[in-house]
């Protein structure tokens, strides 16, 4: 892929922005706050400013995170499974006007709605989940019954139906259509490495991401285009590191830099199957005077106008050096 100058589907079709104000699935609150935060740190105009259509869609109901105790090995699931119905429809609205959603979280359950609405298209898309973590638990086997650790294991297909069964369809994805980059492999229990290689998924861990950021998205990429007709990102600012750009809801010390992960977004969204962009996370309160706000808008405004970060180069075939990747 040449680097320079390349324009997405997103500069071609216009973005519909879509912002989904939620932390009910999260640990705490801070979350529901994200989708104002990005507008009053000049996203949508950052945007408008690299050559982009945008139409902006609104926000959903805002759902703050409430303690409350887990039932089935899940908490506060009504409400989840509501806002991901309502992100489901909402996305689905957005692609039939022929615009690219960029959906604005909000906590990770949110990505299951957004293939929702994408699946309600007719066609299956495939996921890069870009992720600092890779979202495996199950109600059975959770300490926390937190259901944005869950998204991945939704998306496969278990877990709480309300959510797996989202739109209709069953599983939500087929685990070949499903990429995860980015994690950080000591997060994960014994029970997840297990269901990551019973579902044989792609993965790339965040150390070999960090030795190769282009490589590592490119492999994905390949990996899902393969399988799918549409790519759907999800970007878990969670995947920074939390030392140096402390603006996650869950922190990671061994994540990216916002090089590397713009590095990664470009390749992702430059894709032809790019569909749309689902970033997730983001708790206004770790940056009060907002400027890790603007720093990561302006990345969305270049990433998303298909601008790669000069000398960058990704490697035309095969994972990136160092990776562990599995199907």
């Amino acid at each position: 892929m040449t680097a320079t100058n390349t324009r997405t589907r997103s500069a071609e079709r216009g973005l519909g922005v879509l912002g989904v104000p939620t932390s009910a699935g999260s640990h705490n609150p801070g979350q529901e706050k994200a989708p104002a935060a990005w507008r009053a740190a000049g996203l949508l105009k950052e945007l408008s400013g690299h050559g982009l259509a945008v139409e902006d869609f609104g926000d959903l109901p805002v759902q703050r995170h409430r303690p409350s105790p887990p039932v089935d090995g899940v908490r506060d699931l009504e409400r989840v499974a509501e806002t991901a119905g309502r992100t489901a429809a909402e996305v689905a609205a957005v692609v039939a006007t022929g615009r690219l959603p960029l959906v604005l979280g909000g906590d990770c359950t949110i990505t299951l709605g957004a293939v929702a609405g994408l699946s309600a298209r007719g066609t299956t898309p495939g996921l890069v989940y870009f992720d600092g973590d890779a979202d495996l638990s199950t109600p059975e086997t959770t300490d926390s019954a937190v259901l944005d650790t869950m998204g991945t294991t939704h998306l496969l297909g278990d877990g709480a139906p309300a959510l797996a069964r989202l739109g209709g369809r069953h599983p939500l994805l087929p685990a070949d259509h499903i990429a995860l980059l980015g994690f950080d492999p000591a997060e994960l229990s014994t029970e997840h490495w297990g269901r990551l290689a019973a579902h044989r998924l792609h993965a790339t861990p965040v150390a070999a991401v960090r030795a190769d950021p282009a490589g590592a998205a490119v492999a994905a990429l390949a990996h899902v285009e393969a399988r799918a007709e549409s790519v759907l990102v999800h970007f878990d600012v969670d995947v920074l590191d939390t030392g140096a750009f402390p603006l996650a809801n869950f922190p990671h010390f061994n994540g990216l830099t916002l090089d590397q992960a713009e590095s990664v977004l470009a390749r992702l969204c430059a894709s032809p199957a790019f569909a749309g962009l689902v970033v997730t996370e983001v708790n206004p309160d770790h940056d009060p005077e907002g400027e890790l706000l603007r720093r990561l808008a302006e990345v969305l405004g270049r990433v998303l106008a298909g601008a790669v970060p000069p000398g960058v180069s990704g490697r035309p075939a095969g994972g990136p050096s160092g990776s562990s990747v599995a199907g």
